[in-house]
């Protein structure tokens, strides 16, 4: 069974670039399988794909959708929105 959580993302330049790194480092961390999407959505992405996750083109102050499946799920998801909830400049000392 997965686990899932909707968050807004904080980050100034949204899930792009430097955010979006540390976004899928911390998926790379975990045990997890991770998907990411739109809240309201269906169509999930790989959330350990760069590339994916840039993709979705998500702005500062939307919302995401997080699901995560494995052993685990919790830390994942928290460990995640720790970085999606962590200003763009504040970031690097974001602990996954």
């Amino acid at each position: 069974m997965s686990t899932e959580r909707t968050v807004t993302v904080v980050p100034e330049a949204g899930l792009h670039a430097r955010p979006a790194a540390k976004f899928v480092e911390a998926v790379t961390d975990h045990e997890s399988d991770v998907q990411l999407g739109r809240p309201g959505e269906d169509d999930l992405i790989a959330a350990g794909s760069m590339i994916a996750v840039t993709s979705l083109g998500v702005e500062s102050g939307e919302d995401v959708r997080i699901v995560a499946d494995g052993a685990d799920e919790e830390a994942t998801l928290d460990a995640l929105e720790r970085v999606l909830t962590t200003s763009e400049d504040e970031l690097a000392d974001v602990n996954t």
